[in-house]
């Protein structure tokens, strides 16, 4: 339990440090940052449930108004903003990402962890910050899934990264990666 606890205090902090990698704002209002990959890494290795817990974890810390988010952002104004959608889809995301990595568990760790965050890490939060875009900006939704089409590589990208960070650690440590027990 403890040591639970202790693994989704670190991978909320993840998700806060990796904030600190200079963002890109667009000109639609939604920066491009690193952040999404540690939520990726979230359900990638702590598994689904442990994963959402640590991004719901970073999620509430930015509402009471910690400045965790890229560019120092943080306050419930943020849930009134183009990114809503993205925040609140962290948690989602991460537990996806970890349920699919689990399922996958016949392939190699790397594979099914890439394949999670992909579904997890790029499906399932775009759907939710499709959603926020199209209610914020007040676009059709076809219009915000094309305005999110910018972020795509970069988290195709990142998704490759979150597979082979947790294939490594699971060749270093097999019992950190909770996603493959």
């Amino acid at each position: 339990m403890e040591r639970d606890v202790a693994r989704i205090a670190l991978f909320a902090a993840l998700i806060a440090a990796l904030g600190l990698i200079p963002q890109i704002t667009l000109a639609f209002g939604v920066p491009i940052t690193a952040q999404s990959l540690g939520v990726m890494l979230c359900g990638t290795v702590l598994g689904a449930r442990r994963g959402a817990l640590a991004a719901a974890l970073f999620v509430g810390l930015v509402a009471l108004g910690l400045p965790l988010l890229a560019g120092g952002r943080g306050g419930l104004g943020l849930f009134a903003s183009p990114t809503a959608g993205f925040l609140i889809g962290f948690p989602a995301a991460a537990f996806v990402a970890g349920a699919v990595t689990h399922g996958l568990r016949a392939m190699p760790v790397g594979v099914a962890a890439g394949i999670g965050a992909v579904v997890g890490g790029v499906g399932v939060l775009y759907a939710f910050g499709i959603a926020g875009l199209a209610l914020v900006l007040d676009k059709s939704p076809a219009e915000a899934a094309l305005l999110v089409t910018a972020f795509l590589p970069g988290d195709v990208i990142k998704a490759a990264v979150a597979g082979a960070v947790t294939a490594a650690l699971y060749r270093a440590r097999p019992a950190v990666v909770a996603s493959r027990a």
